[in-house]
């Protein structure tokens, strides 16, 4: 009450109001608070009872509403600090992981720049390096071979529903506004998540993604769902 007064007060030196009827109300909301705080100071506190009995079981209510508030308060701070914990934990992880690939590089680099050395100038070097290009060129080519195979089988076995049949949504007769992918799309992209964040795998469902392919991914083993959203999930990490 106090402070609506002194807002009141300050009007005189501000903005005008809007307009003359917010400020009749205001006026009167005052009034009415003013009334009923002359009220309050004319009356005096009433007990609720005068026996000891009735105080200590209303007492021991109140007491069991601040045990059930501050339960609640700490079991969402558990909660959270458990949440916290899981997210260090993979966090230190995959930090260890960054060490040990940062190492393992560090070494192999070490190891290079030695061979290097020790190689003789002469024609052996260009000789070695063309044989290790070969090797590289056949390994790329081996590659592409095991992934257009991988393709065309998946492609042959598990293609995309037919337009106008599985594909559309349910309880409706139009087309789905997103367009479904490949089996092999998924798993794409679930080896491209895994490989570029092992921190963090999880891919989201989307509508692209056909339900009986995720299905079938789960039941066989070769992705899983997270712990906590059903929506997102991570190709198993076969190489560890």
């Amino acid at each position: 009450m106090e402070e609506c007064q002194s807002k009141l007060l300050l009007l005189g030196t501000e903005t005008a109001l809007e307009s003359d009827v917010k400020l009749s109300l205001l006026m009167m909301r005052v009034k009415a608070l003013t009334a009923e705080y002359h009220q309050w100071q004319k009356r005096s506190p009433e007990l609720i009872s005068t026996n000891p009995d009735v105080l200590l079981e209303l007492g021991k209510e109140e007491l069991q509403k601040v045990k059930n508030d501050l339960e609640m308060v700490l079991s969402t701070v558990q909660s959270k600090n458990k949440q916290l914990e899981e997210d260090l934990k993979r966090e230190q992880q995959w930090h260890e992981e960054q060490e040990q690939i940062l190492d393992t590089l560090t070494g192999i680099e070490e190891d290079t720049k030695i061979e290097v050395q020790q190689l003789p100038k002469t024609g052996l070097s260009a000789r070695a390096f063309q044989e290790l290009q070969n090797k590289m060129s056949k390994l790329r080519m081996y590659k592409e071979e095991l992934l257009d195979a991988l393709g065309e089988f998946l492609e042959e076995h598990f293609p995309l529903p037919e337009r106008g049949t599985s594909a559309k949504k349910k309880n409706s007769s139009e087309e789905p506004a997103v367009e479904l992918i490949t089996l092999n799309e998924i798993l794409e992209i679930l080896i491209a998540k895994l490989m570029s964040t092992p921190h963090e795998p999880y891919v989201t469902i989307d509508d692209s993604f056909w339900p009986p392919y995720i299905e079938l991914l789960l039941r066989y083993g070769i992705a899983l769902r997270h712990p906590e959203d059903p929506n997102r999930m991570r190709l198993e990490a076969f190489h560890m």
